[in-house]
């Protein structure tokens, strides 16, 4: 069953959160996108749990994109969560982070991570990383 994408953004900066809803649109991308603003809150989300157990408020995730560094859970555990107690453990992920450590990289890639960019410096950049995100995983341009 083909559903209609939604992104989950994981986010803890209010700023980065902005600039990429701000690039996705700059780019004419309209999928839906959800926002979490750590990692608890993602975990949450994602089983439809407290606040998000009304699943036409907010309906189930397509595609995480997601950050490493969050207060209460960090990315990794986020990751690992969903490739072993989600109900859709193939559930795509991407990780943007501010985070070009190789260590971080091999890790999310043993783990099972989907995609790895990391947050570029500047506005024009974010524009090309968020279109390669959304080409990659077709998640619609208008």
């Amino acid at each position: 069953m083909n559903r209609t994408p939604l992104l989950l953004l994981v986010e803890d900066s209010a700023d980065d959160r902005h600039f990429f809803k701000r690039a996705l649109s700059k780019i004419g991308c309209r999928v839906p996108l959800r926002e979490a603003v750590d990692g608890q809150q993602a975990v949450d989300y994602l089983s439809g749990m407290g606040p998000f157990a009304d699943r036409i408020a907010h309906p189930e995730a397509t595609h995480v994109l997601l950050d490493l560094k969050l207060p209460r859970k960090s990315g990794t555990e986020i990751l690992e969560w969903i490739r072993t107690k989600h109900p859709s453990p193939n559930l795509p992920v991407i990780i943007l982070t501010s985070s070009d450590n190789h260590e971080d990289v091999k890790k999310t890639k043993e783990m099972g991570v989907d995609d790895y960019y990391v947050k570029p410096a500047s506005f024009e950049k974010l524009l090309k990383v968020a279109r390669a995100i959304v080409e990659r995983w077709n998640l619609g341009l208008s």
